[in-house]
């Protein structure tokens, strides 16, 4: 199993917006093969931070989910309308 760290900076004003599509993604998940469970926190000193920790069943599960057309349109869209900066990403291995 790995867990993923998904670190974004959304567009101040932006942030109901970004958690709207967090939750509509979520339900996406739940197909994905490999996805455990994922979970969305804001930061409480920066509310225009968020992180998304994320559990598979291995990397290469994970790799074909951000290659998937669901996971680009949504980055698309993300980078188009939402996101400040480019989203920083992490997997820890357990």
């Amino acid at each position: 199993m790995i867990t993923v760290g998904m670190n974004y900076r959304v567009i101040p004003g932006k942030e109901q917006d970004f958690e709207n599509k967090f939750n509509a993604v979520l339900g996406a998940l739940q197909d994905a093969e490999g996805h455990q469970e994922s979970h969305l926190f804001q930061d409480v000193n920066d509310r225009s931070s968020y992180l998304i920790v994320s559990e598979w069943s291995d990397e290469h599960a994970f790799a074909e989910f951000i290659r998937s057309d669901a996971f680009r349109e949504v980055t698309n869209w993300g980078q188009e309308q939402i996101l400040a900066d480019r989203p920083r990403h992490r997997v820890y291995k357990n």
